[in-house]
């Protein structure tokens, strides 16, 4: 059976932490495997602040609500906000930056989509009545039968 539960959250970087935190604890509350919530929580939070640097970055005010489906294998995460559509209405193709220069002329950002991508098993965006909806999803480990 299938857990699940909800928060919604100002768009502000102090109040992503504490929501990304509460729902890290959420999760571990509904048994979400110890060995996978680091990477959850990488995921997570490279989408969440996603959303408030881009999708808020030209208001003061917005809402992220996380909606979270733990089942015996699989994990669905939900991040709805109502900014702008993502350019061309898809998600980034996260492609690894290229790290052989100088340290001096790496890029600051642009790791994000990558990270996501490769600590997830699928994604899904789609823009629906105003909003946008982000569902991460990651594969859960088979519990041992004892």
């Amino acid at each position: 059976m299938a857990e699940t539960f909800a928060c919604s959250f100002e768009a502000t970087e102090q109040s992503a932490r504490s929501c990304i935190l509460a729902v890290m604890e959420g999760l571990r509350d509904i048994d979400l495997p110890a060995d996978r919530a680091g990477d959850v929580q990488i995921a997570l939070t490279e989408a969440v602040n996603n959303v408030v640097e881009h999708a808020y970055a030209d208001t003061s005010n917005g809402e992220i609500r996380i909606q979270c489906d733990l089942s015996s294998d699989l994990l669905k995460i939900r991040i709805i906000d109502t900014g702008p559509p993502l350019p061309k209405g898809e998600l980034p193709a996260g492609q690894p930056a290229d790290i052989s220069g100088p340290l001096e002329t790496l890029p600051e950002g642009g790791f994000g989509w990558y990270l996501i991508r490769q600590l997830t098993c699928k994604l899904h965006y789609e823009r629906q009545a105003g909003s946008n909806l982000l569902s991460l999803f990651f594969e859960m480990p088979s519990k041992p039968v004892s």
